[in-house]
């Protein structure tokens, strides 16, 4: 097959497929006669896999990994299952912190009842705080 029609079966430009082969993601394909690479059916299993790891949230450094440890599928467990967890656990984390800070923002806005703006007086008081720590901090380190 050609990378144009892998490309397209695969639904990934071309520049991907070779940007996959220079990381080592792909194997180098055989070549024609004629010069044109020549790919075989499996690439587009590898292609899928890289496809679906990605959407998972593996970096390509964490899939070339699990591909060197002949993992072909993301259906199959094994060594790959340890770090699927803990990108698991990791989004988790960040989908709770989301959830913080809606919750926040939806305070915050139920509570100024949308008539909350900043205003001079408010920018001036934190301007005006924001140099007395500088210079508190200054005292300090000539204390030292």
């Amino acid at each position: 097959m050609t990378i144009g029609r892998v490309a397209n079966a695969a639904g990934v430009s071309i520049d991907t497929i070779r940007f996959y082969e220079r990381r080592g993601l792909l194997a180098k394909p055989g070549r024609s006669f004629s010069g044109y690479r020549n790919y075989s059916d499996d690439v587009l299993d590898r292609l899928r896999f890289i496809g679906d790891a990605k959407r998972l949230g593996f970096s390509l450094k964490e899939i070339k990994e699990s591909l060197s440890l002949g993992v072909k599928s993301t259906a199959e467990c094994g060594p790959v299952t340890r770090k699927a967890e803990m990108k698991l656990a990791a989004m988790n984390e960040e989908i709770a912190r989301l959830q913080r800070l809606r919750l926040t923002l939806r305070k915050m806005v139920e509570t100024c009842g949308g008539q909350c703006a900043p205003t001079r007086v408010s920018r001036e008081a934190f301007a005006q705080r924001r140099s007395e720590r500088v210079v508190e901090k200054r005292r300090s380190l000539w204390k030292s």
